[in-house]
């Protein structure tokens, strides 16, 4: 072959052969901004005292439930009002598969930590696809009165189901969380980093991060895969998703099973952040109407179907009284007592509340839309080819 056949061959190449799409500036700060968040999130345990990290896992929780809680009511389009129930059941899930065999006072399986987690996230689930029939045929409010319901049936599970939960008067304390052998107490071997001890605290904290992590990645590759299309055909026009092929009741089905699943790895970790299993004596608990209403708000304020927004949030609701506690500690805030005191708790229900009217006023987006407003305007505009 000549000189001038494989130069003519080459040339023919890179013309039939299309140029590999570059990565978008907006695309690559995003992604740096992720990684420079979770690098920050990894060194805070070496920074930060046993009360703070505990006021941050407490605000991961609240964004794992919070992301389940947006998968289906902004991305399925479904109003949902049991992610209390669903709490509950990951709770009592795990504490009663972790739990010592032979106990005579109540159940228990004894198995290992680590696959008692998996095992409340699959029952949370199954229980969400139990209730997946009612949430095929019912839309709006009307499906959010019948979730509702299973807060009150959770209620009365709590309290009857004592061999479960150990009861409201006493409840029952979780099996200490392990992973392949490494325990996240005080217990076994003494770890320490950059010459700070890595203790329980510390433990959960990394602990509670890499779910919410696997929690956040899980979620997004829904969201912008074939699931995710599903679910928002079936939100936006349920006979034209029929139309094109989408199953209306698998897609709901599988929204509200994925969204339990998540209710019930957020109960999971409240019971390890509580160290004990105790269920509510009214229907205004850990567990109760305040709680579905709390994650309601999360997905509200952050924006409706934006898991990004989910986690902010979480921010607000679930960080707002654990940083008013502390600072009221060392401060001498809120230090009344009785019916009209004012609590951290409910200081952070008029903020979230206040914070909720705005949105529904002025960025029905929540605080997604904004964000998405800001990178729009600071990112350079396309290269013409």
């Amino acid at each position: 072959m000549s000189e001038q056949t494989v130069t003519e061959a080459a040339a023919e190449s890179e013309v039939d052969t299309p140029a590999r799409p570059r990565r978008s500036p907006a695309r690559l700060v995003r992604t740096s901004a992720w990684l420079a968040l979770l690098v920050v999130l990894l060194a805070l345990p070496l920074y930060l005292d046993a009360a703070w990290l505990k006021a941050g896992q407490y605000m991961m929780i609240g964004a794992v439930g919070a992301i389940g809680l947006t998968l289906v009511v902004g991305q399925a389009g479904q109003l949902s009002l049991a992610h209390a129930f669903f709490l509950l059941a990951g709770g009592t899930a795990y504490t009663v598969l972790s739990g010592p065999a032979g106990d005579d006072r109540v159940v228990g399986f004894g198995l290992d930590p680590g696959l008692s987690l998996l095992g409340a996230v699959a029952v949370a689930a199954l229980l969400g696809l139990a209730f997946a029939p009612v949430a095929g045929r019912l839309r709006g409010i009307y499906l959010g009165v019948a979730s509702l319901a299973l807060v009150f049936l959770g209620l009365y599970f709590g309290q009857s189901a004592e061999e479960l939960t150990g009861g409201t008067s006493t409840g029952r304390s979780p099996a200490p969380f392990s992973l392949f052998g490494f325990p996240f107490t005080n217990d076994g071997p003494e770890i320490s980093l950059l010459g700070v001890p890595i203790r329980q605290a510390e433990r959960m904290w990394y602990l509670f991060l890499l779910l919410t992590v696997l929690a956040f990645v899980i979620a997004r590759g829904a969201v912008r895969g074939r699931v995710g299309r599903s679910w928002r055909a079936v939100r936006d026009n349920e006979a034209a998703a029929a139309v094109m092929g989408v199953s209306v009741m698998r897609a709901k089905a599988g929204a509200f099973a994925v969204s339990s699943a998540y209710g019930g790895l957020a109960g999971a970790m409240t019971v390890l952040w509580f160290d004990i299993l105790k269920p509510d004596e009214s229907e205004f608990g850990t567990y109760g109407i305040n709680v579905s209403i709390a994650y309601l708000a999360m997905v509200i304020i952050g924006g409706l179907g934006s898991v990004p927004g989910a986690l902010v949030g979480a921010l607000i609701v679930n960080g707002l009284p654990q940083v008013l506690a502390l600072y009221s500690a060392d401060l001498g805030w809120f230090s009344g007592t009785g019916d009209g005191a004012l609590t951290p708790v409910l200081v952070s229900s008029f903020v979230y509340g206040a914070a909720i009217i705005l949105v529904v006023l002025f960025e029905p987006g929540g605080l997604a839309a904004i964000g998405r407003r800001i990178t729009q305007r600071r990112s350079p505009p396309p290269e013409e080819p």
